[in-house]
């Protein structure tokens, strides 16, 4: 038996097949789950990436910011599975003034583009996936980048982090009385498309690679998919409002 065996999954993030999400949605599939992802853009980019996992899954459409889709987004996941189980938020944007230092130069309008994408969207997404949960309720699940702190060149993505992971408490508030978890994973640097976009992303590698204690792969997704299956999984039935690190270490340790 599989540890997500009979679970029905809706996964948002895929973009290519480095994506943290890819290697959940991976795993999620091996251990048994059912999968749909959801694509923004050219859906026809992640359906190509969805036949490299080993059920390819089907695709459906998501902008979070538009709120026809998020209103249609129950019914049209319904066309492919009578339910969900989880729902993996791993969605984050911001325009390149929010990242690379200039922190205080940051025009509101793009700010404002970064926080409803990587913080709002994860409220948009929970009230949307809603109706498709059943009385025995389920996970959801978030990817964070520890927003404890400030990090060079991270700037307003940083500040979209910080209120992701208190929108995470607060939906734990609210969903816990339908029984649905509400968790973060905060894995460190991984070589992703997304990290890749981050100026100055080389000075995280460089901090990591001597300070977690357990060592550090930056190629490596499989320890974060892992951390996050657990969490989709029944394994885990009273944690909620939580943040994983998944970062070998490095949070807990001094210089």
């Amino acid at each position: 038996m599989g540890l997500l065996d009979g679970k029905r999954l809706l996964i948002t993030g895929v973009i290519t097949d480095q994506s943290i999400a890819f290697a959940i949605a991976r795993l999620a599939q091996q251990e048994g789950a059912t999968v749909v992802l959801t694509g923004y853009g050219r859906l026809s980019l992640v359906q190509r990436v969805a036949k490299k996992l080993p059920e390819p899954p089907p695709v459906v459409e998501l902008d979070v910011a538009d709120p026809e889709q998020l209103a249609s987004l129950a019914e049209r996941v319904r066309e492919h599975v009578d339910g969900i189980d989880g729902v993996v938020h791993a969605i984050g944007f911001a325009p390149a003034s929010c990242l690379g230092g200039g922190f205080l130069d940051a025009p509101w309008d793009d700010v404002a583009t970064a926080l409803q994408v990587s913080t709002y969207s994860l409220k948009s997404l929970a009230t949307a996936a809603l109706p498709l949960f059943g009385e025995a309720g389920g996970s959801i699940l978030g990817m964070t980048f520890d927003a404890t702190v400030a990090w060079p060149a991270y700037d307003w993505m940083g500040v979209a982090k910080a209120g992701l992971e208190s929108a995470s408490r607060y939906l734990a508030r609210e969903l816990g009385p339908r029984k649905i978890r509400v968790n973060l994973v905060s894995a460190g640097p991984l070589r992703t498309m997304a990290a890749r976009s981050i100026p100055g992303f080389h000075q995280f590698e460089d901090a990591w690679s001597g300070r977690a204690p357990l060592g550090w792969d930056n190629a490596d997704l499989e320890p974060v998919a892992r951390s996050s299956v657990a969490l989709l999984s029944d394994w885990f039935p009273s944690t909620t409002g939580e943040i994983v690190h998944v970062d070998g270490g490095f949070h807990a340790m001094g210089v």
